[in-house]
C-alpha cells in the first residue's frame, strides 16, 4: 500500500490501483503524444493510432450502429475498447503480471458507464419513460403474459446487461492469470524444489509460454467483445420501439 496515513487514506493505493492508473496514464499520453501534431498524410505514431481508432469506427462502431450513430458514440466505444486492452495487457507484462480486470472493480465500472450510455441513447430518443416501455413491452402479446414477460424484458435489459459485461470481463481475465500462475508456479516447483523432476519443468514452461501467447489473444478477444456489446446495446436503445 501507498499514501497510507494521508486524508484518512482516502488516496491509499494498492498494486492493482496502481496498475490501472498506470494503463490509464499511458493510453492517455499515447493518444496525446500520437495526435498533438496531426498531418493530413499520417505518418509514425499518428498511423499507428489512426489505424487503431479506424479499426474500432469501422468494425465495431460504423458496424454496429451505422455511419451517423457510429460516429456519433466512437468516443465512448473507442475508450472503452483501448482501456479494456490496455487493462488486460498487465496480465502478460513481467513485474505487473496481474490484470487490473482480473477484479471485480474496474470491469464493474466500465459495464455501468455502458450501461449509463445505453440508458442515455434510448431516452434521448424516446423519452426516459417510453423507452423504459418500449424496451420491455412486447407489442401483440396477449395481455395476462404481460405480466410474466415484463419482468423478465426488464431484468434482462436493465440488469442482466451490466451484469454480464462485467462477469464476462472479469471471469476471462481471472481464469487466465490462474492458469499463468499456476503454469509458472509448477515449472519453478519442478526445477528448483523436486529433485528427479527437473525434465518436467521443461514442459511446463513450454505449457506457460504457449498459452501466454493464447492470452494475448483473449486480451484482445475481450476489449473487442466488451466494446462490441456496448455498441450493440446502445443500438437496441436507439431501436427499442423496434422490439
Amino acid at each position: 500500500m501507498w499514501l497510507t496515513g494521508f486524508a484518512n487514506d482516502w488516496f491509499a493505493l494498492d498494486r492493482l490501483m496502481f496498475i490501472r492508473l498506470l494503463m490509464a496514464a499511458i493510453v492517455a499520453l499515447f493518444f496525446v503524444i500520437a495526435m498533438r501534431n496531426p498531418k493530413l498524410v499520417p505518418s509514425g505514431l499518428q498511423n499507428f493510432a489512426e489505424i487503431c481508432l479506424d479499426f474500432v469506427r469501422i468494425h465495431i462502431a460504423e458496424d454496429i450502429l451505422g455511419k451517423k450513430e457510429g460516429r456519433r458514440f466512437l468516443p465512448f466505444i473507442a475508450t472503452v475498447f483501448f482501456l479494456v486492452f490496455a487493462m488486460n495487457l498487465p496480465a502478460v507484462i513481467p513485474g505487473l503480471n496481474v490484470s487490473p480486470n482480473a477484479r471485480i472493480g474496474m470491469p464493474l465500472v466500465l459495464a455501468v458507464a455502458g450501461y449509463v450510455v445505453f440508458i442515455y441513447a434510448g431516452a434521448k430518443r424516446y423519452g426516459f419513460f417510453k423507452f423504459v416501455k418500449s424496451s420491455v413491452v412486447i407489442p401483440n402479446l396477449p395481455p395476462l403474459l404481460h405480466i410474466l414477460v415484463v419482468p423478465i424484458e426488464f431484468f434482462s435489459t436493465f440488469i442482466l446487461r451490466p451484469a454480464t459485461l462485467t462477469i464476462r470481463l472479469m471471469a476471462n481475465m481471472l481464469a487466465g492469470h490462474m492458469i499463468l500462475v499456476l503454469l509458472f508456479s509448477a515449472t519453478n516447483f519442478f526445477f528448483f524444489q523436486f529433485n528427479g523432476w527437473t525434465a518436467m519443468s521443461a514442459v511446463t514452461l513450454v505449457a506457460a509460454v504457449a498459452f501466454t501467447l493464447f492470452e494475448l489473444l483473449v486480451i484482445f478477444l475481450q476489449a473487442y467483445i466488451f466494446a462490441l456489446l456496448s455498441a450493440l446495446y446502445i443500438e437496441l436503445s436507439l431501436h427499442a420501439d423496434e422490439h
